[in-house]
């Protein structure tokens, strides 16, 4: 009953509400987010990406999937603030449609975005193999396994209640850092319930998922735990590419990398592969980490 309580919530973050009829070409299309209850208040950024994938995606054809998206994160956002989207109709072209997206609180933007769509069509077709030497996930403890005993509050509320299981195949390092220094690692991520098929949504649904993590491997390189008092995180952008549809009922391997940190900010990659080795997806972000110094 909790997994399903926590899958009801991500398809409640996902039921956008729209607050205008459908727009003609050039008008922007409005629609009304529900919050997700986080300890300390401030939205998740997972949230906020989902819900722009799906309030771009209701104003294009259903013929044209979402593939590419690039956003900014301008305002940290509260829980507690009406959350509403304006879309833009850029074009629609043969091919392709374009879209921006705008989310407010307060009558601030605190996040704005382009999102592209395409037909599916055949065309060439390559992709880099899926690593071979990640254990399987019926081999690996899940994220709450290596965490259950735990002493803080973000791991009851907030890790423990996410709608995603998480098996790392490394150790954790949410309150305490072990292993490896190493900037790259491996995680599979799954719902914990039964999710559907609509292509959209498991769409959105990565997008959500993908915001967990991205930024992981620069503190495990530098051995940091997340919990570290005097840490400072927040994300600054976030791009992501769906190369297939994507079914998040199904295991997915989050290959992450940190490829640079410097001046206050951290890059975070990852390539996600299908179970069957089928590249997927790919998701960039760049966020701001630093150490506060007494």
């Amino acid at each position: 009953m909790e997994n399903q309580a926590t899958i009801d919530e991500l398809d409640r973050v996902l039921d956008l509400r729209r607050l205008d009829g459908p727009g003609a070409g050039g008008e922007e299309h409005s629609f009304q987010g529900w919050n997700q209850p986080k300890p300390g208040g401030r939205l998740f950024g997972g949230q906020v990406l989902s819900q722009c994938v799906v309030a771009t995606s209701a104003t294009v054809a259903e013929d044209r999937p979402i593939h590419s998206f690039h956003g900014y994160f301008l305002r940290a956002g509260s829980i507690h603030s009406d959350l509403t989207f304006g879309v833009e109709v850029l074009r629609d072209g043969g091919s392709f449609s374009a879209r921006r997206v705008q989310a407010y609180q307060d009558g601030a933007p605190i996040f704005t975005g382009m999102a592209s769509f395409q037909r599916d069509e055949e065309g060439l077709d390559h992709q880099e193999p899926m690593p071979l030497d990640v254990p399987q996930p019926e081999e690996l403890p899940s994220l709450a396994d290596h965490l259950r005993g735990g002493d803080h509050p973000l791991l009851e509320g907030w890790v423990f209640k996410r709608p995603f299981e998480i098996r790392p195949a490394e150790p954790a390092i949410q309150t305490t850092f072990s292993g490896e220094r190493t900037s790259r690692e491996r995680m599979w991520i799954k719902a914990v319930a039964p999710f559907g098929d609509d292509r959209v949504r498991n769409a959105a649904a990565l997008a959500y998922a993908a915001d967990y993590n991205l930024l992981e491997p620069t503190l495990r390189v530098h051995g940091i735990p997340w919990y570290t008092e005097e840490l400072r995180m927040a994300s600054l952008d976030h791009a992501m590419w769906w190369h297939t549809p994507v079914h998040v009922d199904d295991w997915l391997l989050f290959d992450l990398e940190g490829p640079r940190s410097n001046n206050g900010r951290a890059l975070g990659t990852a390539s996600v592969y299908a179970r069957d080795g089928r590249l997927v997806a790919h998701a960039t972000q760049q966020g701001m980490v630093r150490l506060k110094r007494s």
